[in-house]
């Protein structure tokens, strides 16, 4: 009898991750290298964190891995990470925008340097990473997936620039699912209470949010892990924003 080779789902495809040194960033950049992919690990500050992730993956497959770095409110950001991950690995299959900055910003407060800030992270960097990225996705029939947020549909208090950022992402990833479409499916995430922000220590705002989510619980990073395979392998799936929440945005 002659025996079965066995591949993984995203054995040998390529995939950039945005802001994927740390937090979900980092389980993303470990579920897709542990489904078989080549991975670009972009980061902007967190050098360290991210040389550490690349060396852990590396040593388990030697020469799958690679780290860029870039400030994404940089114009040629784009351009330069596509640029990378086609020197790395000779091609493009898969772009996971992840990266964000996130904080309040109270009407009253609002200057043009957050507005930059939050839709440069949030809504610029996804549409120019796409539109770079657009031409070799093509090519290899690839896939974009975008961390949205549940708060693109039902607003944070006091974020109304983050909110404003997000919904914008959730419409992008409709848009380019019809404009990339059929060759390039594109695909969103939006998460709930899945990883507190750092330095959060507000017990009681965190069991509010718990009291309005039907698990009545936190989620895990590997929740959206899940996700996202599941729309890297759903070839019939796109224009969608999944809601990976518990439950939160029906528990209002």
């Amino acid at each position: 009898m002659a025996s079965q080779e066995h591949h993984q789902p995203l054995e040998d495809r390529v995939v950039l991750v945005t802001g994927a040194a740390r937090r979900i960033g980092a389980a993303l950049v470990r579920g897709v290298h542990g489904q078989g992919a080549n991975v670009v690990i972009h980061f902007g500050n967190s050098r360290e964190a991210a040389e550490s992730l690349a060396a852990e993956l590396d040593a388990d497959r030697p020469g799958s891995v690679a780290t860029v770095q870039a400030d994404l409110l940089d114009p040629n950001a784009p351009g330069t990470l596509v640029d990378e991950a086609i020197r790395a690995f000779s091609g493009l299959d898969v772009l996971i925008n992840n990266a964000s900055t996130f904080y309040p910003t109270p009407v009253g407060s609002i200057d043009e340097r957050v507005w930059t800030d939050l839709l440069g992270t949030n809504l610029k960097a996804p549409l120019f990473l796409a539109q770079a990225a657009a031409p070799h996705l093509r090519r290899r029939n690839g896939s974009i997936v975008n961390m949205v947020d549940i708060h693109a549909r039902h607003p944070l208090p006091d974020h109304p620039v983050y909110n404003a950022a997000k919904a914008g992402l959730a419409a992008l990833t409709l848009a380019l699912a019809g404009d990339l479409g059929p060759e390039v499916r594109v695909n969103g995430i939006a998460p709930g209470a899945i990883l507190w922000p750092e330095g959060e220590q507000d017990l009681q705002a965190q069991q509010t949010i718990l009291d309005q989510t039907c698990l009545g619980r936190t989620g895990q990073a590997q929740d959206i892990v899940d996700c996202a395979l599941y729309l890297l392998s759903a070839g019939y799936v796109t224009g969608q924003v999944i809601a990976v929440d518990g439950g939160r945005s029906i528990g209002w």
